[in-house]
């Protein structure tokens, strides 16, 4: 199983490449919207390439309670241990 860590990693290369977002760790209180500035068109991108990456599929319904470092970090945790990657809140 990937680690908490490694994933949040791999997040920040993604943003650093698809963003020009340069972080050298994630605070996962932090808004995906407000506290990183990603609009829609980000996020589809990131996705696109997390999916890839780990070969799952993040839902629409499963993305909309995303709202925080730490809740997409929480849905791809679930999604690789084979759960639904629902978390309730």
């Amino acid at each position: 199983m990937t680690s908490r860590q490694a994933i949040a990693e791999l997040l920040c290369q993604f943003l650093a490449e698809d963003t020009d977002l340069r972080l050298e760790q994630l605070d996962e209180s932090m808004s995906l919207k407000d506290g990183l500035g990603l609009d829609s068109v980000d996020m589809v991108g990131i996705i696109m390439r997390i999916e890839g990456h780990y070969r799952i599929r993040l839902q629409h319904n499963e993305l909309e309670g995303v709202k925080t470092v730490g809740d997409l970090l929480d849905l791809i945790q679930g999604k690789l241990a084979g759960g639904s990657g629902s978390q309730a809140a």
